[in-house]
């Protein structure tokens, strides 16, 4: 008989948002499940790790069904590091990151503790995806966005994602009917204009609030913003080498070793 594929569930929401019950509900028509999240929110985490505290894991049980279910006090990164350590008995067929609340096209994938987890089971030679709604409400509607990671999942598990790669999907707040299909695409160059709100507390004391614009650069139609936009489903591939290949040979060119 036919081993069912194991699914490593985590986000960065916190393991009760409704965007990881989601994405538990159809992830366990694909597989067996494993859920390591967060026991409180996380987003804006980006890949930080605990390593001056300790990390408590409970086990606990919140929706009927077979999955297993831990709670994590650390952050996206620490719960995909104490799953494959402590919790699993076998490498994952696949780890899944989300729904996240909210977008985490473009530039968003740098801070996101939701794409954080999905480069961390990357990592560890897991193949992995992180799925994204772009709707900030806490109770957003994740019925079209669960059709979508179901497709994208179980081609993941059928075909193979590529080596060292990690993938990025963003879903737009639309209707069904409104959805165009799924695309393949690059992230846009864009960043945030950011200022920070300077208060006073009743005590005297100075306190700030980030606040900031997105501004999309990037006025290709093969990006992740265009997609969006536009009503498709973006993918895109990532990758957790940072280095920047083509620079190499400049920097080659600067004379570091001559006397």
């Amino acid at each position: 008989m036919t081993e069912k594929p194991l699914i490593l569930v985590t986000n960065d929401d916190g393991i009760t948002a409704p965007g990881i019950r989601a994405l538990i509900e159809v992830m366990k028509e694909l597989g067996d499940v494993v859920v390591v999240a967060p026991d409180s929110p996380q987003s804006g985490m980006g890949h930080a790790i605990t390593i001056n505290s300790m990390l408590h894991l409970e086990r606990v049980y919140i929706d009927e069904g077979k999955q297993e279910e831990y709670s994590c006090s650390g952050t996206p990164a620490d719960c995909v590091k104490l799953a494959v350590r402590e919790i699993l008995k076998r490498k994952p067929d696949l780890c899944v990151s989300g729904i996240n609340h909210g977008s985490n096209s473009s530039i968003n994938v740098i801070y996101s503790g939701t794409m954080s987890a999905a480069l961390e089971a990357g990592i560890e030679g897991i193949p992995a995806i992180g799925f994204s709604l772009l709707d900030y409400n806490y109770n957003a509607n994740f019925e079209v966005a669960k059709k979508y990671a179901k497709t994208i999942a179980k081609n993941a598990l059928e075909n193979g994602i590529p080596e060292q790669v990690v993938l990025n999907v963003n879903v737009p707040n639309l209707p069904e009917k409104d959805m165009k299909g799924i695309k393949v695409c690059r992230q846009a160059r864009a960043n945030w204009e950011e200022e920070f709100d300077k208060r006073q507390s009743p005590q005297g004391k100075d306190y700030y609030w980030l606040t900031g614009k997105f501004v999309n650069l990037d006025h290709g139609e093969d990006t992740d913003e265009w997609a969006l936009e536009n009503g498709y489903i973006s993918v895109v591939p990532v990758q957790f080498d940072l280095t920047a290949h083509h620079a190499i040979t400049t920097l080659n060119t600067w004379g570091f070793n001559k006397t």
